[in-house]
């Protein structure tokens, strides 16, 4: 792509920005923003990338994954910011899940150990993964909201915080990975994919770019189930107070 197409591209924020001033939104300033945003970042990282599979040190991606696993958990934690500790909690998640899954995928021989493939793959489940999280507690202060009486019974009852909490957080798990699952359903009939669509526009073969996006459907179904229940397991205690007080 050309600089000249690219600045053309453009035309879309100013049709989206258009609208938005004459429907009233009030989101002119937050489209502009993310817009120059986007485009820093992007470029800032396609510089960054371009320096760490030229040096291919294992320092700079261990240094790249910790930056994608700290800004998701931040980015994720602030649904829920009178919540103590949950963005240590997502952090943990999300490093248990990145772990487990690109170990399975070095570990099988499925992608090779180098950057190129590690840091782009690493990204979408990181990526999915914190929108799982995000989903998850948001479907949480929904379901405390409307069971805190349910809740409050079974605390008066003897139940441990664990224990009453337990139907909410299988409700969440539940409801943060419906996108998920509903995105296998359609994947090739609705929509064509991210990693698919660059393979294919990059003039790779429709059935190898098909190939690699099975494998990414797969592990993002187990990445949104792995996140969604270890952020399940580790958040039930934040929800209470010392004295096994609902928030």
């Amino acid at each position: 792509m050309s600089n000249l197409a690219l600045v053309c591209t453009l035309v879309f924020v100013a049709v989206t920005m258009v609208l938005s001033l004459r429907q009233k939104l009030g989101l002119e300033k937050e489209i502009a923003i993310g817009t120059v945003r986007s485009a820093v970042q992007l470029l800032f990282i396609g510089y960054v990338l371009h320096f760490v599979f030229d040096t291919k040190q294992p320092l700079f991606i261990v240094l790249i994954l910790a930056a994608m696993i700290a800004v998701a958990s931040w980015n994720a934690g602030g649904r829920v910011k009178h919540i103590p500790g949950i963005r240590l909690r997502i952090a943990a998640a999300l490093c248990c899940t990145e772990a487990v899954t690109m170990g399975l995928m070095l570990g099988l021989g499925i992608i090779d150990p180098t950057p190129q493939y590690i840091i782009p793959v690493s990204g979408i489940t990181i990526g999915s993964s914190m929108i799982v999280c995000g989903l998850f507690l948001n479907q949480m202060k929904r379901e405390l909201e409307s069971a805190r009486g349910e809740i409050e019974a079974l605390l008066a009852l003897g139940a441990t915080a664990r224990q009453a909490i337990r139907g909410a957080v299988k409700r969440s798990v539940r409801s943060s990975m419906i996108p998920t699952i509903d995105g296998m359903k359609t994947v090739g009939l609705v929509q064509l994919p991210g990693m698919m669509t660059g393979m294919i526009v990059a003039g790779a073969d429709p059935v190898e770019a098909v190939r690699y996006q099975i494998l990414i459907m797969f592990v993002l179904a187990s990445s949104a189930a792995l996140t969604a229940m270890l952020l399940g397991r580790l958040s039930d205690r934040l929800w209470f107070t010392k004295d096994e007080r609902l928030r």
